[in-house]
């Protein structure tokens, strides 16, 4: 079985044993770095990514030990393999204590070396997998399946499929709530890279100083909290594919070193001044129209044209109304937690399809949840679904006369009374709210400060 050229580090001072190493691993397929002692290995380990570390214990100057213990402290995913001779068997008992994962035994066997080699890469594997994703894949869990049977949505597949197999960089574009991280993921996993790392980046999450160290990492000693070294996402995801999240978020400080990232591979981390190299594919998405961030000098247009080599218009559910019921029941098996079955009425799912969904699909998982939870019986009736009367999109919006859309009223008015009505509907439950509005938590307390918007009673 062929390798896929992961990197191995070879610390001996023997010079025929580690030429020897290097010959058989090249052979097979591995990228090889040798050095003659502990020094030289630190020196290694401190500018690139290895996946493998065989490491002499016995070495001049700086030991295997001290190597390991390096590893240990800075390099999360690299699997150390100590080599010893028979003699020293013990000592390599004590490195497994200390981190190791196995030792070999001078004179070693190939066929031994090799199958401990590829035993290291599947746990380095592993481990990166649990680290990356079980955030991301416990977000998830349930929703990995993409629904959707409207026409408007199975172009958006159809065209996902294409490029999928592809290298080249896509940005998703829609409304808060419609699907943008499932079709990423749909890409991903269709896509030639779906054995490697798929690593999420919400960038609308993160503060804009510490962006930068969780996409390029940092140095130890590089701000006060580096208390050690830490690899950031380009480098965890080396290989795979990295997505980001409400690209549009992205300082103008840090688009730069983004645009050279995604040119040349290139980046540095923070603190540092060693240029590191990492191969990813780029899948962005956004709320946000970016030719307008770049006319309001908000977003680079050369970083625009890097990310939307292929754009994909996700449509909000008002324009795919056809897949509400089909949604509805899928979320309706998901979240429940009881062995009741539960079913909509005709009169719940006529008024899901009366509603515009300004949250999309977001927003109607959370109403389908709590109505799920909160309703009596077997089936869920339209008293118990929570949706705003006055926002309702047939038999008249404006029913209760105070709408004031439409009239002579100034845009800020507007806005400010359609953001108070979310609110006051949701119990002043900011994070749903947020998600209803189609905006990120942080523009949510701020249009509350400046609409001066207080809670009732």
């Amino acid at each position: 079985m062929r390798t896929q050229g992961e990197n191995i580090l070879i610390a001996d001072d023997e010079v025929g044993l580690r030429e020897s190493l290097k010959d058989l691993l090249t052979i097979e397929g591995y990228k090889v770095a040798v050095t003659a002692n502990g020094v030289e290995a630190l020196n290694r380990l401190q500018v690139e990514q290895f996946d493998i570390a065989l490491l002499d214990i016995k070495m001049p100057k700086i030991d295997g030990f001290e190597v390991l213990r390096y590893i240990q402290q800075n390099c999360a995913f690299t699997q150390p393999i100590m080599l010893t001779g028979l003699i020293d068997v013990k000592l390599a008992v004590d490195a497994i204590r200390m981190g190791a994962y196995d030792y070999i035994t001078k004179p070693y066997s190939s066929d031994d070396l090799l199958k401990v080699i590829r035993r290291a890469i599947e746990r380095k594997n592993l481990l990166m997998q649990n680290e990356v994703m079980k955030t991301e894949l416990q977000r998830l869990a349930g929703s990995s399946e993409i629904i959707g049977e409207s026409d408007s949505f199975k172009k958006v597949l159809r065209l996902s499929g294409k490029i999928a197999p592809t290298e080249s960089s896509v940005l998703i574009h829609g409304n808060s709530g419609t699907g943008k991280e499932l079709v990423a993921k749909f890409i991903y996993q269709n896509s030639l890279r779906a054995d490697k790392p798929f690593v999420v980046l919400n960038c609308a999450s993160i503060p804009d100083t510490l962006i930068e160290s969780e996409l390029f990492g940092h140095e130890k000693g590089a701000f006060t909290d580096a208390v050690r070294q830490k690899q950031g996402l380009v480098e965890i995801a080396n290989g795979g594919t990295l997505f980001l999240d409400e690209v549009g978020d992205i300082s103008l400080a840090i688009q730069p070193k983004l645009l050279r990232f995604i040119q040349e591979g290139e980046y540095r981390r923070v603190g540092g001044n060693t240029v590191l190299h990492s191969d990813v594919r780029i899948i962005s998405a956004t709320n946000k129209r970016l030719e307008n961030e770049v006319a309001a000098g908000k977003f680079r247009e050369d970083l625009l044209y890097r990310l939307n080599v292929i754009t994909l218009e996700l449509p909000p559910l008002k324009e795919r109304k056809d897949d509400i019921p089909r949604l509805a029941q899928w979320f309706i098996q998901k979240k429940m937690k009881t062995r009741v079955e539960k079913s909509l009425s005709s009169d719940a799912i006529d008024m899901l399809m009366r509603y515009d969904w300004p949250g999309n699909v977001r927003e109607l998982e959370n109403v389908i949840e709590r109505a799920a939870i909160l309703s009596q019986g077997e089936v869920i009736d339209a008293k118990d679904l929570a949706l705003p009367s006055r926002a309702m999109s047939m038999g008249g919006s404006n029913a209760g006369g105070n709408s004031r859309i439409g009239k002579l009223t100034p845009m800020k008015e507007v806005e400010r009374e359609h953001y108070l009505n979310v609110l006051n509907t949701l119990n002043w439950n900011k994070s749903q709210a947020a998600k209803v509005l189609g905006v990120s938590l942080k523009t949510l307390y701020t249009k509350i400060q400046q609409f001066q918007l207080k809670e009732s009673g």
